[in-house]
């Protein structure tokens, strides 16, 4: 494991995963406010999600928040999710919003976007 992956959590870096059959998935758009931006919030995120084989993306916003898309089995994201909530010793999320969105077919990664 990385020394960041040490440091904030999370699993192995990993190129893709399998994308979920689009029958059996959910795609949540979540937004989190709190203290997650210069606290490595998004490499947290992405290396926590990639460790549970969801795929999707997350993003810095210019008003201090965090937003993101987490696509997987839902039992599987509601465990991110919870995750996200907790944060960890750097991470203070105050407020986390979600709502579900169509599933993207296909999608085999979990980014960082800029």
């Amino acid at each position: 494991m990385s020394l960041w992956g040490k440091i904030f959590g999370g699993g192995e870096d990993a190129e893709s995963v399998a994308p979920v059959n689009p029958d059996n998935a959910v795609r949540v758009a979540g937004r989190a406010e709190g203290r997650v931006q210069g606290v490595g919030f998004r490499f947290f995120v992405q290396s926590s999600a990639k460790a549970l084989g969801i795929t999707g993306w997350v993003k810095n916003m210019s008003d201090g928040s965090v937003t993101m898309e987490l696509q997987g089995e839902p039992q599987i994201v509601e465990r991110l999710i919870a995750k996200i909530k907790r944060g960890n010793d750097w991470i203070k999320v105050t407020a986390f919003e979600s709502s579900t969105l169509p599933v993207v077919a296909g999608e085999d990664k979990f980014a960082i976007r800029y």
